[in-house]
């Protein structure tokens, strides 16, 4: 990848800009780093863009460090949090760490990425150097921050140890002497605080790259709260499907920032048949996170289910429940809740199915699943578009909602 592109796609900013390109003519090494709070234990898309800027600055020939929040994972980051994080016990932030390192290995070459962990000086730092940090910002300039203000408005409270974060966040740039930080848009306010702090201490100075956040499949940012996000730990099927629900207009950002597709290249796929387009770009993610085969067979099984209206062919089983249907549902892993169950049958997004793929029945309630495969009629659920279960043919015992 070129220098240019290194400080473009995929890129939101580049802070100050003429700094970056300078220390890229220079053709020296450059000390890249990308730090992340394991606060959870899935990563869908929208955290592997900053993944793989750092790659590509590590196969530029940049040393790029993976810093792991070892110790502010603990605090939690404050970034568009409407309200206090929970705090996280160390064997937290470790098992998350492990979930975390597993998928990110399928972006980052760990042989040529360094793994830092900030606990080696944040649990050694003592009060004489925590007040000679806080002493180079104000209180109005913490304060700066999008989220403390909203919350301050709305009259939620602000932890103290919150408006420590970014101080913390920054002195990890000075510890790490690095060249260039990498993070999404929402990290600005704090790789800004890193910045002046190497000012302050003398180190080498830095610019700040920050990357894209994207949409998800419904073209709101990707957030579990909206229930939108492409998770790395999808199933190849559920993958292509959900990347093939995408709003077109969100076509050309997930192209740029979360595939090796050339600019150009894309640029014309776009200019096409969007569902053509649309197509390509399913089996590119799921390629990189799968495996060619495998994204062959999803883009088949996609073409099965929803254009010739079949059933995928290995579709999982279980045994009638004897009493029941919805909370088998959500054991099964179909549905997060039974809520969720039942507000999809008053949607009518469950049908029951026949072994040819024909619907025998849009259902509005667990007694008509029952009554139908009772009957013989159908024995496989099928939630929404994706999804499907295939029940054994077991006469079920007839039993009340």
């Amino acid at each position: 990848m070129s220098n240019s592109e290194l400080l473009t796609r995929g890129v939101a900013s580049v802070i100050p800009k003429e700094l970056a390109e300078q220390k890229l003519k220079s053709k020296k090494k450059l000390r890249v780093y990308l730090g992340i709070d394991p606060t959870g234990t899935k990563l869908h898309i929208g955290h592997t863009i900053p993944l793989r800027k750092l790659q590509q600055f590590a196969e530029a020939g940049h040393h790029a460090i993976f810093l792991v929040g070892s110790f502010t994972a603990m605090i939690g980051d404050p970034s568009d949090k409407e309200a206090v994080r929970k705090k996280l016990t160390q064997e937290e932030v470790k098992k998350n760490f492990h979930s975390y390192q597993t998928q990110a290995s399928k972006v980052l070459d760990f042989s040529k990425v360094e793994i830092r962990f900030n606990h080696e000086w944040h649990e050694k730092m003592g009060l004489e150097t925590y007040l000679e940090i806080a002493s180079h910002f104000t209180k109005q300039q913490i304060e700066q921050r999008d989220m403390f203000r909203r919350r301050e408005k709305e009259g939620k409270p602000i932890a103290f140890h919150e408006l420590s974060y970014p101080l913390l966040q920054g002195y990890d740039s000075v510890m790490l002497d690095v060249d260039c930080e990498i993070g999404g848009t929402d990290q600005e306010f704090n790789m800004l605080a890193g910045r002046s702090l190497q000012k302050a201490y003398g180190t080498r100075e830095k610019f700040i790259l920050t990357t894209k956040l994207i949409e998800g499949t419904d073209c709101r940012l990707m957030s579990k709260t909206y229930n939108n996000c492409i998770y790395l730990e999808d199933e190849p099927n559920d993958m292509f499907g959900k990347m093939m629900s995408l709003k077109d207009e969100c076509m050309d950002m997930y192209f740029e920032c979360c595939t090796d597709v050339s600019t150009k290249e894309y640029k014309e796929l776009l200019k096409g048949s969007l569902r053509v387009a649309k197509a390509r770009l399913a089996s590119e993610i799921v390629t990189l996170y799968h495996g060619q085969e495998k994204a062959k067979k999803a883009e088949e099984e996609f073409i099965k289910v929803f254009t010739e209206k079949g059933t995928p062919k290995d579709i999982p089983e279980r045994p009638f429940p004897e009493k029941d249907l919805l909370g088998d549902l959500v054991s099964s892993g179909l549905v997060s809740s039974k809520s969720d169950a039942r507000r999809l049958l008053t949607e009518k997004g469950i049908k029951v199915l026949n072994e040819k793929g024909d619907t025998v029945l849009t259902a509005e309630s667990e007694a008509e699943i029952v009554e139908i495969m009772a009957k013989g009629l159908g024995n496989i659920v099928k939630i929404g578009k994706r999804k499907f279960l295939r029940y054994t043919k077991n006469p079920p015992i007839i039993f009340n909602e």
